[in-house]
C-alpha cells in the first residue's frame, strides 16, 4: 500500500522525511500582488512587500483540484488543514476526498481538521509517519492520530498586528496602540479551531515566560515541541532553553514559519505546538 501525507502550507512544512508527502500551498493577497506560499516564495520580499503596503490584505485557500492533484495516486492518504474556523481548506480537502475515493473505490482518504495551524500541525503529521513506518492499517493510523490530537496544542505570540487590522481581524487603533506601547501578544488556539487572545505582555521576555507557564497549566511535562518562529530564531531559543532548563530530554523542533503563518503571525511572532502529559 502505497501511503501519503498531504498538508496545506499552514503547515510550514515543505518536506516531510520517511514518507510520501505533499504541500499545497495557501495564497496571501494583496491589490498589488498575490504570493503562493510554496517552496519558491521569497519570505523576507513579501515580509518587506507588506510593510510598505497599506491597502487590505488577505488569503485564499487550496481549491478542490490542488488537493486532487496533490494525492497523486496514492492508496491511503492523510489529509491534514489548517483550522475549519478560520479557512475552506478543510472543507476543500473534504470534497476532494469525496471525488478521488468514488473515482478510486479501492483507495482511501482521511481528512483531519487540526483546529489550528503551524506547528501543530507537524505534530499531527509526525504521528502519523509514525504508523505508517511501523506498518499499521490505514484505520489503526486514523484511530490513533484522532486521540492523538486530543492532546496536542497551539499557543502563540503576535508582536505586531498590522496585517490582522489590513484584513479586519482587529481594528486599526487596537493595533497601532499594541505597536507603540511594545505589547505583545500571547494566544492559544481554542479547543473548536479558533485563535483566542489571552494575555498583553510588556516586552518579549514577559511574553515568553507567559507562553512557557501556559504550556505547564495546559499540561505540557517534557514531551514534544514544535516552535515556529518568524524570524525570530533568538526568542525561539529562549523558549527552548527555558524548556530544556526543566525537561533536559524533551525532543524540541524550530522551524522557520512559511508565508501563511508569516503573514498572520507577523514578523517576529512565534508559534508554539506542544503534546500534553497524556499524549
Amino acid at each position: 500500500m502505497q501511503y501519503k501525507i498531504v498538508a496545506d502550507s499552514s503547515s510550514n512544512m515543505r518536506s516531510l522525511d520517511g514518507v510520501g508527502f505533499a504541500n499545497v500551498p495557501l495564497k496571501i493577497i494583496t491589490k498589488e500582488k498575490e504570493y503562493v506560499d510554496d517552496q519558491t516564495l521569497d519570505l523576507a520580499q513579501m515580509v518587506e512587500d507588506l510593510k510598505a503596503y497599506k491597502g487590505t490584505s488577505g488569503t485564499s485557500c487550496p481549491n478542490v483540484m490542488e488537493w486532487l492533484e496533490a494525492f497523486g495516486d496514492a492508496d491511503c492518504v492523510f489529509a491534514i488543514a489548517i483550522t475549519s474556523n478560520l479557512s475552506g481548506s478543510c472543507n476543500a480537502a473534504r470534497q476532494a476526498a469525496q471525488e478521488y475515493m468514488e473515482e478510486h473505490p479501492d483507495r482511501k482518504v482521511c481528512v483531519l481538521d487540526s483546529l489550528s495551524a503551524g506547528p501543530e500541525l507537524r505534530l499531527i503529521a509526525e504521528k502519523i509517519r509514525e504508523g505508517v513506518l511501523a506498518q499499521k492499517s490505514f484505520e489503526e493510523i486514523e484511530a490513533q492520530t484522532r486521540a492523538y490530537m486530543e492532546h496536542t496544542h497551539l499557543l502563540f505570540t503576535l508582536q505586531s498586528l498590522a496585517n490582522l487590522a489590513r484584513n479586519g481581524r482587529v481594528s486599526p487603533a487596537v493595533a497601532k496602540i499594541a505597536g507603540v506601547l511594545g505589547i505583545v501578544i500571547v494566544g492559544k488556539a481554542s479547543d473548536v479551531g479558533t485563535l483566542q487572545q489571552m494575555h498583553k505582555c510588556r516586552g518579549e521576555k514577559r511574553a515568553i515566560d507567559t507562553l512557557y507557564k501556559e504550556m505547564k497549566t495546559h499540561g505540557y511535562a517534557g514531551g514534544k515541541v514544535r516552535i515556529g518562529h518568524n524570524f525570530n530564531l533568538d526568542g525561539a531559543h529562549q523558549l527552548r532553553d527555558i524548556i530544556l532548563a526543566e525537561f533536559p530530554a524533551a525532543d524540541i523542533g524550530i522551524e522557520q514559519s512559511t508565508g501563511l503563518c508569516l503573514f498572520y503571525a507577523e514578523e517576529g511572532g512565534l508559534m508554539i505546538g506542544y503534546e500534553d502529559k497524556d499524549a
